[in-house]
Formats: C-alpha cells, structure tokens, sequence
C-alpha cells in the first residue's frame, strides 16, 4: 500500500497533516499576529503547538473533532531551545516526529538554535522536514542549510520567512533565504507526500496570505 499524507500550508509555520482522515494543525497563529495572514479557523482531529506564543499556539482557532487516530500513527517529542541562550531569551520549543505508517514528518517549531548531534541522530530518514528559515527569531538559513545536510531528509518545506505580502519585517525575506538554501520548487498551498513524491526543497504558497493594504 502507497502511504501518503496530504500537507496543506496554512501561513507562518502552520500546516494541516492529513492520513487517512485524521487531520492534524501545527502551530496555528492568532488572529492578528502575522502580519499580512488573513484569520485561522481549521477543523481537526488533533492540534500540536511547539510552544505558546500568539503566533505558535492559538488552539482555539481550530475546531477539534473526535475522531481516534488510525493504527500506524505516533508522534515523538523533542525539547530544544527558542534561542541560542538555552531558552533565556525567548523559552522553550518542542520538535515532533510523526509517523504516519511508514512516513516520518518533522515539524522544528521555532527552532532557535542548531541541533546537537543527539537530536540530528533522533531526526534521521525523514520523509519531510517543516524547517524555519527566517532568522532573529529561529534558525537563519545559513543554519537550516546545515540542518538539511545533517538530516538529508527526502522532501523539505521552507516556513517562517517573509515574502512581499506577509510575515514580520525582522525576519528574512523568502528570497534571501533561498539564496542561501539554494533551488527550491515552488508549488501551491498542497503536497501531497508519499513515496512517489520527487525529493528536494520546495517552498508552498500559504492559503491564508492576503494582499497587504
């Protein structure tokens, strides 16, 4: 059987990850925290922030159903750093792995730092890698690029950055990030990852991106 997860970009870094009908949000974003996103309202069986800032972890914009995942799904947590002063500047952030039968999806959260060797040995053989970029308040993409050579996982997703119509003027735009990464293919708001699915880095358009006025 050709396992296969349905990723949809919803802004900022979060995403809808959906198996076999059940769905889960990561990170959603509260109303107004972004610049440029237009609002959250998800419906999902799940929701996993990686931690509690406005823009990570507004569990009351998605809609919670009851459904029990499916057989063949796990998630493993992985306790980092927002910042590169061991959570001083800016507090905690968790990594999760999910496993969706044979796939494995790594969502970084705002990863502050670079990963020890550990947690790189923890993060191997992913199928995709949801990565920040962006810099000042995660990774920069000079430490993503190392973080990609590290893990060398199958597909990458490119998140927390700036483009011309959202996301925080601090922060890299997606254009200087990829002059760093590298060649990335751009495709819509969906990916749909499976075995069959081309590797490399691509960057997804986020569904909730609005004109900036």
């Amino acid at each position: 059987m050709n396992e296969s997860v349905l990723v949809s970009y919803l802004g900022h870094a979060s995403f809808a990850l959906e198996w076999r009908g059940y769905r889960l949000v990561l990170d959603p974003y509260a109303d107004g925290s972004v610049p440029g996103l237009a609002r959250l309202r998800e419906t999902a069986d799940a929701v996993y922030c990686s931690h509690e800032h406005r823009d990570h972890g507004a569990v009351k914009n998605v809609k919670r159903r009851k459904t029990s995942p499916p057989e063949g799904f796990a998630v493993e947590e992985l306790a980092t750093e927002h910042d590169p002063c061991g959570g001083a500047l800016r507090g905690k952030n968790t990594v999760r792995v999910f496993r969706f039968g044979t796939l494995r999806c790594a969502h970084l959260g705002d990863l502050g730092r670079p990963l020890s060797e550990a947690e790189a040995a923890r993060l191997q053989d992913l199928d995709l890698l949801l990565l920040p970029v962006g810099g000042y308040y995660t990774i920069d993409a000079a430490q993503a690029r190392d973080i990609l050579t590290a893990l060398r996982p199958r597909v990458a997703v490119a998140m927390h950055y700036r483009t011309d119509r959202s996301g925080y003027d601090e922060i890299a735009h997606l254009d200087e990030a990829l002059h760093i990464l590298g060649p990335a293919e751009r495709i819509g708001e969906t990916l749909l990852l499976s075995r069959d699915t081309a590797p490399g880095l691509y960057v997804m358009r986020a569904k909730n991106e609005k004109e900036r006025d």
